[in-house]
């Protein structure tokens, strides 16, 4: 069983996603959601110490609302070094850039599977995602009709794993970077 924790339940069905994409090998293993919300990104010392202790996840995601870069690295350092000092199995920290809006787009053929119209346009596709602001709100100027709400992520999530595309980014992102790189590891003690 994986344990989920995360600012909501959008976010949390990407992140399963991208898990299950990445670790085939979890067959029917269940991904359960925790509902409280968890803000760990500006805790630090005993604050960051009391907030992971009390987290049953070993999967915990937040958006970071900022680029990829120094703080970025500094804040997943410090919250991945807690959790893997405080829980007893493998955990990751999937702390997207911006949002986790910033890696659907490195998905850019999964779109049209949700809504036959949409398009990512070409200043969106192929870039560093990573440092992209507000994805989300990119997303809701560019696919208009319907405009693009939150709650599609998990759709094109879904849609992206269903077609071979989650594990083969076009364009690149640090934070899903970072990921990939956290369930390769979970892979490889598996």
């Amino acid at each position: 069983m994986i344990v989920l924790a995360g600012e909501d339940a959008n976010d949390c069905q990407i992140v399963a996603e991208i898990i299950k994409a990445h670790h085939p090998g979890l067959g029917s293993a269940k991904i359960v959601r925790i509902n409280d919300p968890v803000r760990l990104k500006k805790k630090t010392g005993a604050a960051l110490e009391e907030n992971v202790r009390v987290l049953v996840g070993f999967a915990v995601h937040e958006d970071l609302d900022d680029y990829t870069g120094n703080g970025y690295r500094i804040v997943r350092k410090a919250v991945a070094a807690e959790l893997r000092r405080q829980c007893p199995a493998d955990s990751l920290y999937a702390l997207a850039a911006w949002e986790s809006e910033g890696w659907l787009l490195l998905f850019p053929k999964a779109f049209p599977y949700v809504r036959p119209k949409w398009k990512i346009p070409a200043q969106l596709s192929g870039k560093d995602t990573g440092l992209i602001d507000r994805p989300k709100d990119k997303l809701k100027r560019v696919l208009p009709s319907p405009t693009f709400r939150e709650s599609d992520g998990p759709l094109i999530a879904k849609a992206a794993s269903a077609h071979g595309l989650l594990t083969s980014p076009v364009g690149r992102n640090s934070s899903h970077d970072d990921l990939g790189a956290d369930l390769r590891h979970w892979t490889a003690r598996s």
